[in-house]
């Protein structure tokens, strides 16, 4: 079986893990200092403060922009949860708006049409890799007085067309370092601080509400068990010093997947870099043709032994936003077509072009079966 993500994990990760393991400090020691500096050099950013993951890295932001009960905040209806709940957390409420058909990011046009008076910020998903206009999104924000913290969960290594790298713009900015990400701690996240007012003010809510210069049993403030521990450190620290070649290796994986599926008819396949803006390759989702039964498309791929999985289902269909919010079907029309078309393949820097072509063979058959059974 393909599976659908593998880690990239090697000598050197655990060569740092096992360093750190011997020297017995397993938490709050000097591995977090080591990784965030290494990625926030890696990034060209000043600070970035490590946190358990990136939705906790999603809350932190949004709580130090001072994200209030009642108030909203534009976002992304075609995303994971993660960017949605981290308002509901705080009683304030996610406002979604409709994506751009081609890059399937937050569209400025139909964001710009959803802000009213109670909404405060703005909270751009880099969906699947692919920088999001930001350079509209900040217009809007400018205008209109709102705060952003960009999503850059899926995003580590992209590139907008100014060629700021996403996450360096200067807002607020998140990473997820899960086992199927570009740079993985295992678990673990990370935020880019604009100023040392708010790192400080993140480095002591990640850490119960302590500031560093505080007790152990301190505190001054609300706080959570947001702590990345120093094996996730360490192993984050190899990760960066290899970076460059692990985006190398899934854009390569990448590169492979379009020339092999590039005739399969009615197949979209995801969007190319256009206009400077670069994707940094997170996962491979393609939309089948409409009409196309998912399910029977994921049942055959995995008889013939290839893994793969619907990706995303869209947020404000899912029950807790219909019943918390009153969503329904229809609203967002771009989206939902997305949503409800949308197959995650096997990716991950490792797959060999062997592999790749397994795939695509896997999958045009299973196509061409099912268009026969019509």
């Amino acid at each position: 079986m393909i599976p659908l993500a593998r880690p990239d994990v090697g000598p050197r990760e655990r060569e740092l893990v096992l360093e750190t393991l011997d020297s017995g400090r397993l938490a709050l020691g000097p591995r977090l200092g080591e990784f965030e500096s290494a990625l926030a050099s890696w990034l060209a950013v000043d600070r970035v403060s490590a946190v358990s993951s990136g939705t906790a890295a999603l809350h932190l932001s949004v709580r130090a922009s001072g994200i209030e009960p009642g108030e909203r905040v534009v976002t992304s209806p075609f995303s994971f949860v993660a960017s949605a709940n981290c308002m509901v957390y705080e009683g304030a409420e996610p406002l979604f708006c409709d994506i751009d058909a081609r890059t399937l990011n937050l569209d400025p046009a139909a964001a710009q049409a959803a802000v009213d008076e109670r909404t405060v910020g703005l909270l751009p998903v880099h969906i699947f890799g692919y920088p999001a206009d930001m350079t509209a999104l900040e217009r809007l924000a400018g205008d209109r007085g709102l705060w952003i913290v960009e999503d850059a969960c899926e995003a580590l290594g992209a590139v907008h067309a100014d060629g700021a790298p996403v996450g360096a713009r200067g807002h607020l900015a998140t990473f997820g370092f899960y086992p199927n990400k570009q740079l993985t701690t295992g678990e673990g996240g990370a935020v880019v601080c604009p100023s040392q007012e708010v790192a400080s003010r993140i480095d002591s809510e990640r850490n119960q509400g302590r500031a560093p210069d505080m007790g152990w049993l301190d505190h001054d403030r609300l706080g959570f068990n947001y702590r990345l521990d120093d094996l996730s450190c360490a192993l984050g620290l190899a990760q960066v010093e290899r970076l460059d070649r692990l985006l190398a290796d899934r854009a390569r994986v990448a590169s492979l997947y379009g020339e092999a599926l590039g005739d399969l008819e009615e197949l979209e396949l995801p969007c190319a870099d256009e206009g400077g803006d670069r994707r940094s390759w997170f996962v491979y989702v393609l939309q089948l043709p409409r009409g196309t039964d998912r399910d029977a498309v994921m049942m055959k791929l995995r008889e013939r032994g290839v893994d793969s999985k619907p990706y995303l289902p869209a947020i404000h269909l899912n029950a807790f936003y219909r019943e918390r919010f009153g969503h329904r079907e229809g609203e967002f029309p771009v989206c939902e077509d997305v949503a409800a078309r949308s197959l995650a393949l096997p990716f991950f820097g490792s797959l060999s072009e062997g592999e790749v072509a397994q795939v695509a063979e896997a999958l045009g058959g299973v196509l061409t079966a099912l268009s026969r059974a019509v």
